[in-house]
């Protein structure tokens, strides 16, 4: 189901979806669709526009009612376009078309919807837009989660390839770094583990001490620093399973810098999900610093977690023994 025509958006709850014509967003349209039906959620489609400078400054405000339809259709020709690509979907379908910046405009629908998902690096189909501009911006400052498609799932999308890609992509992939941040990530990974019946993967990456002195003092005792991390898994483990019993986990400490070691991860991964702005609880490690690197360089879709107000985070301390002797 869908609306005839797009309409202006006030209120949209459910998944929101960007679109700007390039082959980014596409890839980003299909993600999104395919979750929307496994959620039994609504889809929006959403195309933002806005007149650029020079029609503004220097043309008359007759010009500058033409460019305004004109560049207003381009936006709806896009919607239309990527509505008819979902005609037979299963999912609730509704458009919607927006005068504003993009990131501004998604920003606002991220207040309602429970999912926000754009393309990455994507140049737009018109009027030259960076869809990449907003995949970098929105994560950060969005009040849902936001998942960011790389083009590379494009290819795992159509024909043979993407039932062997599926088979090799059977976990979802957390960033921890002891931080409330990493688990607020942690939450929202495991309820999307346990919908798709998934593993879910803890990984923590710990630099080397020599590669680490810039933010590590020198008198940390590595092997020390990996049996701290090590213990606040377990303890992440239990408070975890209290929550999710049924959930399937895995733990992994790996030395390397987070970034890379993510970016590896995502390969295998059906989602790779990480923070926003954390600074981590295991010797002052920075998860947030690697969400950039991470959305830009993955090999799979990245969720990217705002901070979380859920009370389920106060009570993961009654599982740290040594925090309670």
């Amino acid at each position: 189901m869908s609306d005839e025509a797009p309409v202006a958006a006030e209120k949209i709850e459910g998944i929101v979806v960007g679109v700007d014509g390039s082959q980014q967003s596409r890839c980003a349209l299909r993600w999104a669709e395919r979750e929307a039906v496994r959620r039994g959620s609504v889809l929006n489609i959403v195309s933002a526009y806005t007149i650029p400078v020079f029609a503004a400054s220097s043309m008359d405000a007759g010009y500058s009612t033409l460019d305004d339809d004109l560049i207003r259709g381009g936006a709806e020709d896009i919607v239309r376009q990527a509505r008819k690509e979902l005609e037979n979907s299963e999912a609730t379908i509704r458009t919607y078309i927006e005068s504003g910046d993009p990131s501004g405009v998604l920003l606002d629908l991220s207040k309602d919807a429970e999912l926000v998902v754009v393309g990455t690096r994507g140049r737009g189909g018109f009027v030259g837009r960076l869809l990449g501009s907003v995949s970098s911006a929105l994560p950060a400052h969005a009040k849902c989660p936001t998942v960011v498609v790389p083009l590379a799932v494009a290819k795992e999308q159509e024909g043979d390839a993407a039932a062997a890609a599926a088979a090799a992509r059977k976990s979802i992939v957390v960033g921890v770094d002891g931080s409330d941040r990493a688990r607020a990530a942690v939450l929202a990974a495991a309820d999307a583990a346990i919908a798709s019946d998934l593993t879910l993967r803890l990984i923590c990456a710990v630099a080397p001490v020599g590669a680490a002195l810039a933010w590590m003092p020198a008198t940390v005792d590595q092997e020390a620093v990996l049996e701290d991390v090590r213990y606040q898994m377990s303890v992440g483990v239990a408070w975890l399973s209290s929550h999710y019993p049924t959930l399937k986990i895995e733990t992994d400490v790996i030395s390397g810098p987070p970034v890379e070691v993510l970016i590896r991860e995502s390969e295998h991964a059906v989602l790779t999900v990480t923070g926003s702005r954390g600074r981590g609880g295991f010797a002052g490690m920075l998860l947030g610093s690697t969400s950039q690197g991470v959305l830009h360089h993955s090999k799979g879709p990245v969720m990217v977690v705002p901070d979380s107000d859920d009370p389920r985070l106060a009570d993961r301390k009654n599982f740290d023994t040594r925090a309670n002797d």
